[in-house]
């Protein structure tokens, strides 16, 4: 691999936990977002947060929760309790643009979308989001 692997993860408290249950054999799943403001190494608060399901035979993404991190860094688990996190396909979108804005600063992307797969076999699914006002980096974390 031509880049080195940063261990982003390992900072404590930055992480938005999620949990939905999943599956009709009735495990429980949680997705984890880390939205990680790398000008100033603190959460990205107040980060508009979207997740939606690629459904049906026209693949059309369908909206499930609209949330925001807060100063912890968490999403609201109540938005999320009802969901069932199936096997399939889902997208985050950041909206970034906003998030800079609110910060006085431009940037060069609007907004972030991250698009995924679920497979049955997984119970924990960890999407890590490192901000710029012209960068992002992303990938799948342990």
């Amino acid at each position: 691999h031509p880049f080195p692997l940063l261990p982003w993860t390992s900072h404590a408290g930055l992480s938005a936990w999620i949990q939905i249950a999943s599956s009709s054999e009735g495990h429980r799943a949680s997705l984890s977002v880390h939205a990680l403001n790398v000008l100033t190494g603190l959460p990205a608060t107040g980060l508009a947060v979207h997740l939606s399901q690629l459904r049906g035979s026209n693949q059309a993404w369908m909206e499930l929760m609209t949330s925001a991190t807060s100063t912890d860094g968490r999403a609201d688990k109540s938005q999320l309790a009802s969901l069932q996190l199936e096997s399939g396909t889902y997208k985050l979108r950041f909206a970034t643009g906003e998030y800079w804005q609110q910060q006085g600063l431009s940037s060069f992307f609007p907004y972030v979308e991250v698009v995924f797969t679920i497979t049955r076999a997984e119970r924990k699914v960890h999407v890590p989001l490192l901000l710029s006002p012209y960068s992002y980096t992303t990938y799948r974390g342990s």
